[in-house]
Formats: C-alpha cells, structure tokens, sequence
C-alpha cells in the first residue's frame, strides 16, 4: 500500500471521527435544550378548540369555529377508532411509544441513505416532533427548523405523555381549508364521529396531513386515492390489514366534497351560546334524534304552507320539565324570516287559555264539566265577544262548551273567576303575560287580548298535564367539560352547566296552578275534543286556538309524558286568511306525536272528583250564574239625541245594536214592532222616513231600554 493512500485513508478516518464527534455534540445539545426550554416553559402551550352544544346524550348538535376561524373539535383517544390509531402509528412514528421524541435511529437511517443516494429517501420527523411543530405553528423546513423542532419535541415529551402528546396531534393535524383535527375531519368527509371508521376511511384520514391542501378529496381526488392507497399497503405489509380487506378498501370511492357540519336545533344553539360564551361544551335537554325527525317534519309542512308562512314546534317532558325538541321555524330562508325564533315571540294565544279558565271555575266550585250554560249573545259593559263562527249553540254543558271552543261561555266564566286571578295562574305556570299597554287585565285576555309565547302555553299546559303542579321548563342540563387543552394534558376548571329556569324539584316549593281534581276534569274533557280531520287524537288532551284576524293558529296537546305546542303563522304578525288551529296546527300536532312513539295514557282521575249528570248535580253546580244578564238592555246603537243622515230616497239601512239584557228582543219604531230577534245583538232595519224617532227594545223578561233620533234625509 503507498503512502498517499494510507494519507487518504486516514483524512477520512479523521472526517469519520470528526463527524461523529459533532454528531455527538450536536444530539447532546437538543438534548440538553429540550431540557432547558421544558424547564423555561411556565405558561402551558393552550390548545383552543371548537366551542360545542351537545345534546342530553352528549351528540354533536352544533360546533363553532375557534377565533381564527378553524374547525378543530374536542376529541379523546377514546373517541378515535384503534385501526387509525394504528395505521397512523405504522404508516408516521413505529417507535412512537419507545423514543423520547426524537427517534435517533430513524435519524440515523435518513442521513446514511441522504448520503448513499445523494437525496432524501426517507424521514425522521416523529409524531412529537409533527405535534411540537402544530403547536408552535413554525416551519420545519431546513437544517435550523429541524433543530429547533426536536429541541421543542423533547421538551414536549418532558411536559406531556404519551397520550397527552397523542391527543395533541388528534386536534391539530391538518386536512385541507379550515380543517384541523379528526373529529373535524371525519365528520367533514364522511358525515360520521371518528369512533368508528371504515378501513378505507381510516387509511385516508391518515394520509391527508402530510399533504393536506395537494390531496384534498373535493380538489384531487384521484390523488387523496393515491395516497390513501400508500397507506392501506402499507397496513398490509405491516400485518394490520389482510389482503383481502386492503382490496376491498382500495375498491371504496374517496369524497369528492365536504359535508356540512350537524346544524340541529339553530336557535336553542345559538342562544345556548351567546348567553354563556365562556363555555366550550354545553349540553342542552334536546335529543337530537328527535330533533332532527321533527326539524325534518317542519320542513316538509313549510314547503306546504308557503315561504312566508313559518311554524314553530316545541316538545317537553313534562314529569321533568325537561325541553326534548325545539324547532323555531321550517328553515332558514330569509323569505320566511327563518332566523326568529317563533317559540320565543310573543303573539295572541287566541282560545288556548279556556281550560285554564274553566279549570279556575272548576276549583272554585263555581261550575262542573256537566253544569249547564247560555250561549246566546251577550254583552259584558263595553265588550260584546261573539263566538268564531258567529253561531250560538244555546243551552250547552261546559263540556261541550270547552270541546267546541265557544266564546261567550268562556268568558261568562272568566268574570266569575276574575281576570287577575288567571293572570296570576299564568305567571305561577311560569308563563309571562305581557297586556297591551300595561293596563290591568279585562275579560278579553281570555280569548287572546294578552301576549304569550310557545313556551309559556306548554307550560300552561304542562302544568295541567301535571295535575296541576308548575312545570319549570328546562332547556340545559349540566356537565363537566373537557375544555380547551394545555400542554399538562389536563383541562381548565369549568363550572357545570345550569339550566334555564327553576329546576324541576324546585315546584315543590310553588303554589300550584289548578286543584289536582279540576286539572283533572279539564284533562278528560279535552281528551274528547273533536279532532282534525282524518286524524288519530286517542289519548290526547288538546286545544287550538286561531288569534283575532288569523294571524296565529295554535294547538297545545299531552299525553302521560310529552307535551306539545305547534304554533303556525307569518312572522311579521300579517293575516293569513283561513288560517286556522283546526286546520294548520292540530294535524301537525299529531304528526309531532306519532313522532314520539307509543303514546303514554293519561293519568286516572284522582280522589275526590265528583262524577256526576247535569240532572244528578247538586242545584247550586247545575246552572252557572249568568252575571252579564241582570241588568237591562241597553241600545248601543243609535245613541240617544244622534242626528242621522239617511241615503238619497231613504232608502238606507241602519244596524240597531243592543247590550245586556236576555235574548229574544224586540225592537219597536215609535210604538211599532219592527224586529223579533231570538239570539243577535244586532238588527238591520230600514226607516220609512225622516224626522224624530223613539227607538226601543224589550228583553225576555220585559226590561227596556229606549232612544229618541232625529232621521236626516240624504241628498
């Protein structure tokens, strides 16, 4: 051997040991600045994620974007399928749970083959340090970004286990567009949380983040196919999958676009979220599966009703009080004003209130499901009610009274029991009555001249489903959250949620809204109402109710568990012609029922009610005091000294109006009859010419009532 090829030999000796001594110094300095920067790190490197409302059961019904606008869900190993777990650590980090974050021996292999090849064969980034890299959110490119970053993945693994550090990846890994994390992108992809995944799925999932803008399904799905095909061979070779299953998965189609996100119960949500933002996990009563079969329910009914007309739903359990679905309109079409929340609006109940008007009569022993009623035409000072279909049914029970909705009988009994004293019934239920103007309640309240909400008639009629005791709805329930994520992988402290009102224990502690026994009665009458047409109301307790001008058609319906309020009309309170509880709210109240299952029976009468005919009670109960009847008629209309001025030829028609008094009347011109009316207030009557003219009325028990008018002759 000469001389200058043991000189070579030794220079290469001397750049071998040269090498492996800086190699050497250079492994011991990220060492000892991965323990430097763990031990200098006193704020946790915090882990923001998307703020969820979840359902009573925990499922997803709505996620927020964290402030920079990312999708990135909470996720737990747990939560995650194992076969990704394990085709992620396979296919990224094989010695994951045996290096100290920075995997030497990898290193090793990528340098010798960097210098056997001349290029980069393979690579050395762990999972520590692809986690450590998210976190800091640095590039990672060139010489000085890989120091860096392995200095920072052993400080990472000095701070957090391994799963903690696992977890981390899970949140921050990204997948194209604003997607960062698993469970975001898994329920983006595919539609689905990420507990269970297909192989294909799996294998996909895991090949994105190395790429994730270049292999985007809905841009390049033929390259995502490409690379989720790397990984699914590579599960072959490692022995996780057979060969048959890896075939199988190769023939599955990628996803050619994203998914939208669950969006259930929008409004319930968005309130959840702005009264309590500090929150990152709230959990309400709903139950999405019903709330998505509902939601689904409106929609189909508002593609029917038309884009300006909106509906609203909503179901309580109401042993507990406990809001099981909330639909605030058929969508959100701006058309239709689909961003109100119409169980929250307050509108005219129309005819909702009079069980709880009977109901109060009933306690008060004033009345009985089987006493008898008048209805005829009746005024009440001022307020002349007439009934829906300006028919009158004379001689009728209460029973019947109530099936039919009849007005005047309502509201006889109302000012026997007082007005103030249902307002007070309202507000013990948990109901707010807003009266217009802030004027004392008047008789009309009790055939809709008060403002009330969804949510105050089904905890009226919550209430009376519950024998009369308050049902407090409640609409959150609480939890302990996971929170945001810090790098001690433990969560910040979270108070629990609470819930919207009083809970449902709380009612003890409440006066009651009706007698259990007059709740009762109330219960079995509705129980026989007339139902829509062709529809199922077995077991149902209901009332529809249509406000002043058809602007709101309400029914309010229970069975032995669930109550219900549909409520149907324009937003912007304009008329709807026709439009009717009947018609729009009560079929739909059935088919929110037929939605809840097998109805549950209503409860047995209670102890203490007293069955009986309207023959076989006692006098005082068999006829109910018409206090609107003792005083005599009154003439309306013309008023007394009224100058009137008649059409050309007089030939115009005046309408002669009565108040008080008891039907029939008599109308008579200066001693003439000219009217025998047996029930209306009202008679038309064609005077035979002009000048002075002594009107007077005579009632069924010979009380008058007389005006003189001076008839002007037209033109």
């Amino acid at each position: 051997m000469t001389l200058g090829k043991l000189q070579v030999r030794g220079v290469y000796a001397w750049l071998l040991v040269g090498g492996l001594g800086l190699l050497l110094l250079l492994l011991v300095g990220i060492q000892v600045g991965g323990w430097v920067l763990a031990r200098s790190l006193s704020e946790p490197v915090r882990v923001a994620t998307s703020p969820l409302v979840v359902d009573r059961q925990g499922r997803l019904l709505r996620a927020f974007t964290v402030a920079d606008g990312r999708w990135r869900l909470p996720v737990t190993l747990a939560e995650v399928d194992p076969l990704f777990l394990s085709l992620l650590l396979t296919f990224e980090d094989r010695r994951f749970y045996h290096h100290g974050g920075v995997d030497y021996l990898a290193l090793a292999r990528a340098v010798g083959q960097l210098i056997v090849n001349g290029r980069v064969v393979s690579g050395a980034s762990t999972l520590t340090m692809q986690t450590a890299r998210l976190l800091h959110g640095q590039s990672s490119r060139g010489v000085a970004g890989k120091l860096r970053q392995m200095v920072q993945a052993l400080a990472l693994e000095r701070r957090l286990d391994k799963a903690a550090i696992l977890e981390r990846y899970l949140h921050l890994a990204p997948y194209g567009g604003n997607l960062e994390g698993i469970r975001a992108a898994s329920l983006a992809w595919f539609g689905l949380e990420p507990r269970r995944l297909t192989p294909a799925q799996a294998a996909l999932l895991v090949a994105l983040p190395q790429a994730p803008e270049a292999r985007r399904p809905d841009r390049d799905p033929a390259a995502a196919r490409r690379a989720r095909d790397r990984v699914l061979a590579r599960a072959l070779a490692a022995g996780i999958l057979d060969a048959e299953t890896v075939a199988a998965a190769q023939r599955e189609p990628v996803p050619r676009q994203r998914l939208p996100f669950p969006l259930l119960a929008p409004h319930a949500t968005q309130r959840a979220r702005l009264a309590h933002p500090e929150r990152p996990v709230q959990r309400l009563t709903l139950a999405s599966d019903l709330q998505a079969r509902l939601e689904t329910l409106a929609a189909e009914r508002g593609r029917l009703l038309g884009e300006k007309l909106s509906l609203a739903l909503l179901v309580a359990d109401h042993p507990s009080g406990e809001i099981l679905a909330a639909v605030g309109s058929p969508g959100l079409e701006a058309a239709r004003e689909g961003f109100i929340d119409m169980t929250r609006v307050v509108r005219s109940p129309g005819s909702t209130l009079k069980p709880l008007i009977y109901g109060l009569a009933f306690e008060a022993g004033i009345a009985h499901p089987e006493s008898l009623i008048e209805d005829r035409p009746a005024g009440f000072g001022r307020y002349v009610p007439a009934n829906f279909d300006r028919d009158y049914q004379g001689t009728v029970t209460l029973r019947r009274a109530l099936q039919l909705s009849l007005n005047i009988p309502a509201v006889k009994l109302l000012e026997a029991v007082g007005p103030a004293r249902l307002v007070a019934r309202l507000r013990r239920a948990g109901a707010r009555p807003e009266l217009p103007d802030l004027s004392p309640p008047g008789l009309a309240i009790g055939l809709g001249g008060v403002g009330l909400r969804l949510t105050d008639l089904v905890a009226v009629y919550g209430a009376i489903a519950r024998g009369g005791r308050p049902m407090p709805l409640v609409e959150e329930l609480p939890m302990a959250t996971r929170g945001g994520l810090d790098d001690t992988g433990s969560a910040p402290s979270q108070g629990t949620g609470g819930t919207a009102q009083a809970s449902p224990g709380d009612d003890r502690l409440r006066l009651p809204v009706l007698d259990e026994r007059a709740a009762w009665q109330v219960t079995d009458i509705l129980a026989a109402a007339p139902p829509p047409e062709a529809a199922n109301t077995a077991g149902l307790a209901f009332k529809t109710g249509t406000s002043y001008g058809y602007r709101d058609a309400w029914a309010l319906g229970f069975d032995g568990r669930h109550v219900v309020g549909v409520w149907v009309g324009r937003p912007d309170g304009a008329p709807v012609p026709g439009l009717t509880g009947i018609s729009a709210a009560a079929p739909l109240l059935v088919d929110v029922f037929a939605r809840l299952g097998p109805r549950h029976p209503l409860p047995p009468a209670p102890p203490g009610v007293l069955r009986a005919t309207t023959v076989s009670l006692p006098p005082p109960l068999r006829r109910v005091d018409e206090p609107a009847a003792t005083a005599g008629p009154r003439i309306a209309f013309p008023p007394a000294g009224a100058r009137l001025a008649l059409g050309a030829g007089l030939d115009a028609e005046l309408a002669l109006k009565v108040r008080d008094g008891q039907p029939p009347f008599t109308w008579f011109a200066n001693g003439t009859p000219i009217a025998h009316e047996p029930f209306a207030r009202v008679t038309p009557w064609r005077p035979q010419g002009a000048g002075f003219v002594t009107l007077a009325v005579v009632d069924a028990q010979g009380r008058s009532g007389r005006v003189r008018v001076f008839l002007e002759p037209g033109p």
